[in-house]
């Protein structure tokens, strides 16, 4: 069973928040980093940094998660962060993306 991820980035400033459901975590924060999408809402916001992220067996349940989140405040997310990642680092760094 492939597994699935829910994950937040936000920008250098942690003031945008970004909400993200993927198959592949490692490609899809490459993806992030390198504004692979131009006009995306994570380029034009510059959420290039990985501060939390959630792991499911089940793309449908990391989808449920998702929308969970999505429709909960601000307040509740940054206290997932904040539990995880009080110094909301880039849970990223030190990666190496490579795909070939």
């Amino acid at each position: 069973m492939e597994k699935s991820y829910l994950y937040f980035m936000t920008n250098k400033n942690n003031t945008v928040l970004y909400i993200g459901v993927t198959t592949n975590l490692i490609k899809r924060v490459y993806e992030h980093k390198t504004k692979k999408y131009k006009s995306a809402f994570t380029s034009k916001y510059n959420c290039d940094k990985l501060v939390y992220f959630e792991e499911f067996t089940d793309i449908n349940q990391a989808i449920t998660r998702e929308k969970q989140l999505k429709a909960g405040s601000r307040n509740r997310k940054e206290v997932l962060i904040n539990k995880d990642n009080p110094s909301w680092s880039d849970l990223s760094d030190g990666w190496l993306f490579y795909f070939g």
